[in-house]
């Protein structure tokens, strides 16, 4: 007899002498612990499911299982061969099935059900998949099993002294998967839902399986750590999947003390771990490499930096588990347009994954409305879109190793923001479809115009803070308009108190910044125009000059607005004057002046 019964195996016991069918739904194809045996001399072992009911209805006496699929037929399951014919009427083959077709199957189960002499069960498997039957079958099959439950009588047991249904049960992978009227309202038939294991099912079956991994029989504090570990980095996991875990171990030899690689190799499906392969030289001067992308943000560059190298020696979560499910770390980039927020998070991940492919944006202003969570998770069964998945959710099981930046998270829809908590919190992600997508090797950026604006009473939207301003003061306002928003507009402190000390504000493009980028963006027309038409430019102070001033004239708009000047005044004007003086591929030009005229910009250029 088995020592340890999940909720809806000891219902299915208890409701057998009431009930004359069961819709068992839900974790149907998993696996399920059982003590085989006596009490004396139980023996553990993991069970499918057609066998696991088999052996717990055999405890509550009954003597013959039949196993029915639609392509099949009929099996027996458990029982003799002679008794199943007797109520059948049909022989058992030697691959012991019963001899007969499927037109008669609603036949043969009401002989099983009304027979009064073998206490006897038909497992209906794969009942969700029965709509290969035609229409007309289908209904026809349907009704004599509605009514077949309506109509049958119990037996009963003598050495019980009370009765017992023969039982049909139907394995389904939901129960609305059968007629909403074939069992609403009808008190002979009872729904049963199996859940994903819980933590003493878990338990048990890390215990079990677990016994085949080296390491795993010793008696010390650090095994038994690793073994709540096992169980804690399983929760929502099916008993399957802990078993491929273990066969993940073994295979590649880790010990049980490695548990934690052979999960993470099991959840992202990939062995090689970019974070354990950076060049650790570059990452000791991740700062000064940050610094040459983005310019005047020392404190966010400084942040990302030792973001960066504590996910290089694996620390990240480390004071919440030994092994932590969190993403690698959370940056919350906030200020101005247009200072380097989004160029920070692509430097972010040039740095780590030598390029920018792995950089995944999603722009929260299209998520503002109710179901547009739907695109990012996938729409649940039923709905359009099911079949695609969502856009989150595909993107990182297609790449777990990113860096994901989610822009202007302030106009993201309040069930957006569940999702970002479910994310910060457990590091995975439950799609649609019910698949588990896991951000655990993934770094996590949002950016914020928070504190920035602010709308009067009559609507006017004013500037809250100024290049003026000392970037203290402007620190300052941007915290404290975050701090109002998560924790009193919207009531979502639980989000901020996920952020933490992460939180960084960008400071306005200052005159001395300003200048460094103006210098990049005309290296880079320089760099350009020297690769596709082998051209030298030169520019003379004097030109140079003009470009500065011209560019940093309002920088309220930041390297964006910088960016837009220089596309006016220089390569607008360099594009045209080219043109005017038939320039050639292989010349040395130097612009000497930029001048407006006329309301339009004009260039010197000396051959």
């Amino acid at each position: 007899m088995s020592s340890y019964y999940p909720k809806w195996a000891k219902e299915l016991k208890r409701f057998c002498s009431i009930k004359s069918q069961f819709l068992i739904c839900g974790n149907i194809y998993d696996i399920y612990p059982y003590y085989m045996g006596n009490q004396n001399t139980l023996i553990p072992t993991t069970l499918g499911l057609k066998d696991y009911l088999n052996y717990v209805l055999k405890e509550e006496g009954y003597d013959l299982v039949f196993s029915y699929e639609p392509k099949y037929g009929f099996k027996l399951v458990s029982g003799k061969e002679d008794d199943a014919k007797e109520i059948t009427g049909y022989s058992i083959n030697k691959e012991n099935y019963l001899d007969c077709g499927l037109k008669d199957s609603s036949t043969i189960i009401e002989k099983i059900v009304n027979n009064k002499k073998f206490l006897s069960v038909v497992q209906l498997n794969f009942s969700s998949r029965y709509s290969e039957l035609s229409r007309n079958e289908i209904d026809e099959f349907y009704y004599k099993l509605f009514r077949l439950s309506l109509v049958c009588q119990p037996m009963f047991i003598k050495e019980k002294n009370l009765a017992q249904y023969n039982l049909v049960l139907w394995i389904l992978e939901k129960d609305n998967d059968l007629p909403a009227w074939f069992n609403i309202g009808n008190y002979r038939i009872k729904s049963l839902n199996i859940p994903k294991p819980d933590y003493e099912t878990r338990k048990i079956i890390v215990e079990l399986l677990s016994k085949n991994i080296t390491g795993f029989e010793e008696n010390n504090q650090k095994v038994n750590e690793m073994k709540e570990i096992f169980i804690g980095q399983t929760t929502e996991l099916q008993g399957q999947e802990i078993a491929s875990i273990v066969s993940i171990a073994r295979k590649e030899n880790l010990s049980f003390l490695e548990i934690g690689e052979a999960i993470r190799r099991y959840k992202l499906g990939i062995e090689e771990n970019p974070w354990s392969k950076l060049n650790l030289e570059v990452i000791k001067k991740s700062e000064d490499v940050l610094k040459k992308d983005v310019f005047g943000q020392e404190k966010a560059v400084i942040k990302a930096a030792d973001i960066i190298k504590r996910s290089v020696f694996n620390l990240s979560g480390s004071q919440y588990s030994t092994i932590s499910q969190r993403p690698k770390g959370v940056l919350f980039f906030a200020g101005p347009t247009g200072v380097g927020k989004t160029e920070l998070a692509k430097s972010i991940t040039k740095l780590i994954f030598g390029n920018e492919t792995s950089y995944i944006r999603f722009d929260m202003s299209e998520f503002s409305k109710e179901h547009s969570d739907q695109r990012l998770i996938g729409a649940p069964p039923g709905y359009v879109g099911y079949e695609t998945g969502g856009e989150l959710i595909n993107a990182i099981k297609a790449k777990p190793f990113s860096v994901i930046l989610f822009d202007e998270i302030e106009k993201a829809h309040s069930k957006i923001l569940d999702i970002f908590l479910q994310i910060l919190d457990d590091g995975r992600l439950t799609s649609g479809r019910g698949e588990l997508a896991y951000f655990s090797e993934s770094l996590i950026i949002f950016t914020s115009n928070l504190g920035v604006y602010e709308r009067t009473e009559n609507g006017t939207r004013i500037q809250r803070i100024n290049p003026e301003m000392e970037y203290s003061e402007i620190e300052k306002r941007i915290k404290d308009a975050i701090d109002d928003f998560f924790k009193y507009k919207i009531n979502r402190a639980e989000i901020l108190n996920r952020i933490g000390e992460n939180i960084v504000v960008f400071d306005f493009i200052r005159k001395d910044v300003a200048l460094n980028i103006v210098n990049k963006m005309i290296n880079r027309v320089k760099d350009k125009l020297l690769d596709t038409k082998k051209i030298i430019l030169n520019l003379t102070p004097e030109a140079l000059g003009t470009v500065y001033s011209e560019a940093t004239k309002d920088l309220s708009m930041g390297g964006r607005g910088i960016g837009n000047v220089i596309e006016d005044v220089f390569i607008n004007t360099l594009s045209r004057t080219l043109f005017e003086i038939e320039a050639k591929e292989g010349e040395i030009l130097t612009i000497e002046k930029i001048i407006k005229e006329d309301n339009r910009w004009k260039m010197l250029i000396k051959r």
